[in-house]
């Protein structure tokens, strides 16, 4: 059995997209995915399972496409390839900034394009790391948070629709909620 994260993009936020989390758990149940428990109530879901990861995509996605169709991307990952992630983060991540938040590519996104076009961006006081989930994201001061690119350009990129953004606070839980697979129930 692996343990996963699948991270949901676009619910429960401004009151569009309502999901009840306890339902939700309980459908994910009804589809052989086991221990199912969530974080938070931004689409944070933690389970176990034997199928591959590929399996479990289209699972997912045949699933949403019935029962949640305004859930159109999300982001899947194992224990392993989150503890890979971590392995490899740049020092500054571990700093205290002001802000830090993780960019998840999502299942189908199309992430050289992505890359290329955070590329291009012209970084004001803010760092960057390219990670195999996603874009790790720093910025160094709330004072000039205005002035940086995140905060500027991120919403008008195309590709925003097809992320889904934890802060840091939220990246840690998901490491602490792989390990132990155990969430709260909200």
């Amino acid at each position: 059995m692996t343990h996963y994260a699948l991270l949901v993009r676009g619910i429960n936020v401004g009151g569009k997209n309502k999901v009840v989390m306890a339902e939700l758990r309980q459908e994910l149940t009804e589809l052989e995915l086991e221990k199912v428990e969530s974080y938070i109530n931004s689409g944070n879901i933690f389970f176990t399972s034997a199928d591959s990861k590929s399996q479990l995509i289209e699972k997912l996605e045949t699933f949403f496409a019935v029962h949640y169709p305004f859930i159109q991307r999300f982001s899947l990952m194992s224990q392993e390839d989150y503890e890979a992630e971590v392995e490899n983060l740049p020092a500054w991540w571990n700093e205290d900034l002001a802000r830090k938040d993780v960019l998840f590519y999502t299942e189908g996104l199309d992430v050289e394009q992505v890359i290329a076009t955070v590329e291009s961006l012209e970084l004001k006081d803010e760092v960057l790391h390219f990670g195999r989930l996603g874009i790790f994201w720093g910025k160094f001061s709330e004072e000039t948070y205005s002035k940086t690119a995140y905060h500027k350009y991120l919403l008008k990129v195309p590709f925003y629709r097809n992320i889904t953004i934890r802060n840091a606070k939220t990246f840690d839980k998901i490491g602490q909620m792989l390990k132990t697979n155990k969430g709260d129930t909200q």
